[in-house]
C-alpha cells in the first residue's frame, strides 16, 4: 500500500484552524483503516511458507510448495553405490543348520543320495522366523501357618521379586511402550497382546501397567531435570496438549544426550523455571514466543525458520514493505550458506564469524530501516528484533548452538502425534506418565539405549525397593 501523502506544513498553516483539525482528524482516520487494511491482507496471504500455518491449513490461493529440481538421474541404486546386504551371523549364534543337498543328477538322472562331499564353500541362507509366543505363568502360592508356640497365624509376604500385580515387568514395560512410543491406543493394545501372545489384558489393566511405568520413572526423570538444569545449552519449545478437554501445554528442552518434557497448565514463561531450573545459567535455542523475554538476550539464540517465514510475508507483499522483505530475505539466504559451509567443514569458527560480519551488518541496517516504515507490522517486526539483536547471533560464537531449533521441533514430533491418535490426557497422574515416559523414551533414543530394556530394569528396581537406572550420558 502507498504512503499517505502529506501535506507541506507551509500551506497547511495557511488553512484555517478549523480545517487543519479536520485534516488531522481524517488523517488519523485514515492512518487506522490503512493499517487494519495491511492486517487484513497479510492474514489472506499467509500460508504455510511464509507463517506458522501448517500445510494442511492452506487455502486454495496458496502458491503451490516449491518441488525440488527433477533429477536426471534414474531411480534406485547409483553405479558404485554399496548396496545394503543382511550380514550373516557367526554359526554360534545359528539356533538350527539345516543342510541341503542335490538328490539327483539333472543331467543323467544318477541318484546323489550317498554324495556328502560339497564343492567348495557352501552357499547360506539364514532365515529369521519368530516361534510362536506363549506368555510364561508363574503361580505365586501364600500359605498360612500357626505358630506351635503361641498359636498365631502366621502369613508370607510378598517377596520383593514378585510383582505386585498379574503382570511381570518386562511384560508391563511393553505394555507402556505401545501405548507411549508406538502410540496404540488402550483398546489396540490390549487386541495385540491377546493375538500375538495370548495374554488377557483389560483396558484397565493396560492403564495401570502404565501407571507402574510412570511411578518406576519418577527418579530417572528427577536425574533429567538435575542434568538439563547443569547443561551448557538447550533447545526448547512448546505444543498444546489436553487433559480431559481442557488446555494443556507440552514443554521440551533437549540437549545433545538428554531431552526434559513438561506439561503444564499455561505457556507463560514461569514454566521456564520449571523445566530448567530458577538459576539457569546456559543458552536457550527458542522462538520469539513472549515467554522466552524473561531471558536476556544474551542467554538466548532466536530461531532463524520462522523469521524467514516473517520475512517471505513482507516480501510477497503488494506495498512498499515487500522490497525491504526481499532484500532482508537475502542475508538470510547468505547467512544460511555460510553456516552449511562450516558445518559441511568448509569454514571454521573464525572464518565463519569473519564472513558473517558483513550480514550482521546489512541486517542491522534493514532493521533500523524498518524501524521508520510507515508499516505498522513491519516496525513492529524491526522494534522486536532490534531489542533481540544480539540473541540472532549467538550461534557465531557458542559451540553446539545453531541459528535453527529444529533438535525441539523434532523432539516434539512423536508427542505430536500420539496427542493427535489420543487427543491427550484424561489425569493427572496420565500427564505424569506422558512427559516421564517421553522424557525418557527420546533420551534412550539420543544415548543409543535399548527402551525395553531400560524399563523393564527401571520397573523391576522400583518393585524391589531398590535404587533405579538413571540416564546419565553414556
Amino acid at each position: 500500500m502507498s504512503e499517505i501523502p502529506t501535506l507541506p506544513p507551509a500551506r497547511r498553516e495557511q488553512l484555517p484552524l478549523d480545517v487543519q483539525a479536520y485534516l488531522r482528524v481524517l488523517e488519523a482516520q485514515v492512518a487506522t483503516l490503512q493499517a487494519q487494511v495491511e492486517k487484513l491482507q497479510a492474514q489472506v496471504q499467509e500460508n504455510s511458507q511464509n507463517s506458522s500455518r501448517p500445510p494442511s491449513a492452506d487455502p486454495a490461493s496458496a502458491p503451490p510448495r516449491p518441488k525440488r529440481a527433477k533429477s536426471k538421474r534414474k531411480r534406485g541404486g547409483q553405479p558404485g553405490h554399496r548396496g545394503q546386504q543382511r550380514v550373516l551371523l557367526e554359526a554360534s549364534a545359528v539356533t538350527e543348520v539345516v543342510q541341503h543337498w542335490p538328490p539327483v543328477c539333472p543331467g543323467c538322472q544318477h541318484d546323489l543320495a550317498a554324495e556328502r562331499h560339497a564343492l567348495g564353500v557352501m552357499r547360506r541362507q539364514q532365515v529369521w522366523e519368530l516361534p510362536p509366543v506363549q506368555a510364561v505363568v508363574t503361580e505365586h502360592r501364600y500359605a498360612t501357618v500357626a505358630c506351635p508356640r503361641c498359636e498365631r497365624k502366621v502369613s508370607v509376604q510378598r517377596p520383593a521379586h514378585v510383582p505386585p500385580g498379574a503382570f511381570g515387568a518386562h511384560l508391563t514395560s511393553l505394555v507402556a511402550c505401545l501405548n507411549g512410543r508406538y502410540r496404540l491406543s488402550k483398546r489396540e493394545v490390549a487386541s495385540l497382546l491377546s493375538t500375538a501372545f495370548g495374554v488377557n489384558m483389560s483396558s484397565a489393566s493396560v492403564v495401570r501397567s502404565c501407571a507402574y511405568v510412570s511411578d518406576a520413572l519418577a527418579a530417572p526423570y528427577a536425574d533429567l531435570q538435575t542434568s538439563v538444569a547443569q547443561s551448557a545449552a538447550a533447545n526448547v519449545d512448546e505444543t498444546g496438549w489436553k487433559q480431559a478437554g481442557q488446555r494443556r501445554w507440552l514443554w521440551v528442552a533437549v540437549t545433545p544426550t538428554r531431552s526434559l518434557f513438561h506439561l503444564a497448565r499455561s505457556r507463560k514463561g514461569r514454566e521456564l523455571d520449571t523445566l530448567l531450573g530458577h538459576n539457569y545459567a546456559g543458552l536457550v535455542t527458542s522462538d520469539r514466543f513472549s515467554a522466552y523475554l524473561r531471558l536476556p538476550p544474551a542467554q538466548r539464540q532466536v530461531c532463524w525458520a520462522p523469521l524467514k517465514r516473517d520475512l517471505t510475508a513482507f516480501s510477497e507483499t503488494t506495498g512498499a514493505a515487500a522490497p525491504w522483505g526481499t532484500r532482508a530475505l537475502a542475508v538470510v539466504s547468505q547467512m544460511f550458506a555460510l553456516w552449511h559451509r562450516f558445518r559441511h567443514g568448509t569454514l571454521d569458527r573464525e572464518a565463519l564469524q569473519a564472513q558473517m560480519m558483513p550480514q550482521r551488518t546489512t541486517f542491522a541496517a534493514l532493521l533500523a530501516e524498518g524501524a521508520t516504515r510507515r508499516h505498522s507490522n513491519l516496525r513492529g517486526l524491526c522494534a522486536n528484533l532490534k531489542a533481540l539483536e544480539p540473541a540472532l547471533w549467538n550461534f557465531l560464537a557458542t559451540e553446539g548452538v545453531e541459528p535453527t531449533n529444529n533438535a525441539a521441533e523434532r523432539a516434539l514430533r512423536p508427542a505430536v502425534l500420539w496427542r493427535k491418535g489420543s487427543f491427550g490426557s484424561d489425569s493427572t497422574p496420565g500427564l505424569r506418565f506422558v512427559e516421564r515416559f517421553l522424557s525418557v523414551a527420546t533420551t534412550c533414543r539420543q544415548q543409543g539405549r535399548h527402551l525395553l530394556a531400560f524399563l523393564t530394569e527401571a520397573l523391576s528396581a522400583f518393585w524391589a525397593a531398590q535404587p533405579s537406572p538413571l540416564l546419565a550420558t553414556p
